[in-house]
């Protein structure tokens, strides 16, 4: 890494050389601490606090053809008030909506203190064109989104065009600003892991996504398998210790899709703070992208503080 990090996007050559002069991804071994950390049992109260952490941390989502008013209405009710007989249940951190949907979700939550995050850049194939990528995401920021989930073009980064993909997120991130506020919509830049194909092409996506200025970086659009892994999460975890080491810049982790269970996103809490520690143990640094995961969180907390596990349907399906 003898590039100056501020120079490195000077031209596709010292993209590429840097990107791929970064340390190889040594499988065998990321696999192996990865299933390690996921064995570690957390019991009574740590795990009561580890499901108030996991619950903050969800970005509670739909994104289907089929999305109605009533359904986005109803899951804004939800994020606000997980559990509407139990007020002690932290809120969760975001929704999460198609652009068309933003404006709803920001009426349906406002004042609550849950953000509105928006999939944009012709999610989740981004098959568009620069022109149309970034007139979706500014269609969600007027619309009052206060994050950008956004999705790198796989083709360009598989075929060697580095340059193209760092321009990409840096022209979305520059659509992310809003007149009057300093900061903007937050950018988290979605990899699609499960179409990298090797966790050098992992690791080397990452560093692409924060040198362009990601604010966040996701592992999945949840509509391609496999999406958010252990062994994934803990490269794009090492990748953001190390940015920082590097750059001063703290950047955040979003893994999504098959995160489903109170076991899961356990795992995933270990797995942040023995990787990269406790500063990352917040809904500002690390999120949960998920459609059902809060429901087993919501059984799991009822279990611990009653010693009996709900019905199926005591709450509401998403």
């Amino acid at each position: 890494m003898t590039t100056p990090l501020a120079d490195v996007a000077a031209s596709g050559a010292t993209l590429r050389a840097f990107l791929h002069g970064l340390p190889g991804v040594d499988r065998v071994g990321a696999d192996q601490r990865a299933k390690m950390l996921g064995t570690r049992s957390i019991k009574t109260t740590a795990k009561a606090e580890a499901i108030d952490l996991a619950i903050r941390m969800v970005d509670l989502t739909t994104l289907e053809g089929a999305d109605t008013p009533g359904k986005v209405r109803a899951m804004c009710a939800k994020a606000a008030h997980p559990d509407p007989s139990d007020p002690s249940v932290p809120k969760v951190a975001a929704v999460c909506v198609y652009p068309d949907l933003v404006g709803l979700a920001v009426e349906a939550l406002g004042g609550s203190g849950v953000k509105v995050a928006s999939v944009a850049t012709a999610f989740p194939s981004g098959r568009s064109s620069l022109e149309v990528k970034v007139a979706d995401t500014a269609l969600a920021v007027a619309a009052g989104a206060d994050e950008i989930d956004m999705v790198i073009d796989r083709g360009a980064f598989l075929a060697g065009d580095y340059l193209k993909v760092y321009e990409e997120i840096a022209a979305i991130k520059a659509a992310c600003a809003r007149p009057g506020d300093e900061h903007g919509a937050h950018l988290k830049v979605i990899l699609e892991t499960g179409e990298l194909a090797t966790y050098d092409n992992v690791r080397r996506a990452s560093w692409l996504a924060m040198l362009a200025g990601g604010d966040f970086i996701k592992t999945s659009t949840g509509k391609v398998q496999p999406a958010a892994t252990l062994p994934v999460t803990l490269i794009m975890l090492e990748a953001v210790r190390d940015f920082l080491a590097a750059t001063g810049r703290k950047v955040g982790v979003k893994p999504a899709g098959g995160i489903r269970t109170t076991k899961d996103a356990i795992k995933m809490l270990v797995l942040v703070n023995e990787t990269v520690g406790e500063g990352w143990l917040d809904p500002d640094w690390f999120r949960l992208g998920a459609s059902t995961l809060l429901n087993d969180l919501l059984m799991q907390r009822q279990k611990l503080a009653t010693g009996r596990y709900a019905g199926p349907d005591y709450f509401t399906l998403d």
